[in-house]
């Protein structure tokens, strides 16, 4: 039962801060929707730097991407960031299902990415709500720029 008690107690310690500092979050986990499905994490290295990774699906495929981001405030508005980088993907396919891929002849594909988007981070709640657009060059395929990942992310930040 005391073990219990600590636990609720460093729980709502946390969550009453993620609160107080929903402004300036450290790290946010969430889901991400767009062309591509799937999870997001963003850390902040430093006050205006952060990182990024992002788990996908796109054609019953596998995607990773890591990218580096520089956020700054937009139209003046506290807690609205406008935020930019670049960093890189792979996405692979297993045997079955690269019929599902617009290249069935590859098992992955590797390339650069850039992102443009703008985040929103409530001070009621912890939570941030972000829409960006990340077009993507890919080396080892004939069809090489994706420009259609654009995406809503919902992530829940401490």
């Amino acid at each position: 039962m005391k073990k219990l008690n600590i636990l609720l107690i460093a729980l709502v310690s946390l969550l009453s801060i993620s609160a107080a500092y929903s402004q300036d979050y450290r790290t946010g986990i969430g889901l991400r929707a767009g062309s591509t499905n799937g999870l997001t994490i963003k850390h902040y290295t430093k006050p205006r730097v952060a990182v990024e990774g992002i788990i996908s699906s796109r054609w019953r495929g596998l995607g990773f991407t890591g990218l580096i981001e520089g956020h700054t405030r937009a139209f003046d508005v506290n807690r609205l960031n406008f935020y930019y980088g670049a960093g890189a993907h792979i996405y692979f396919w297993g045997e079955g299902r690269r019929g599902s891929s617009p290249f069935p002849e590859r098992n992955s594909v590797v390339g650069l990415d850039g992102i443009l988007g703008l985040e929103y981070n409530f001070r009621e709640i912890p939570i941030n709500l972000s829409i960006d657009w990340k077009p993507t060059f890919n080396f080892n395929v004939a069809d090489n720029f994706w420009g259609d990942d654009a995406a809503l992310s919902i992530r829940y930040i401490f």
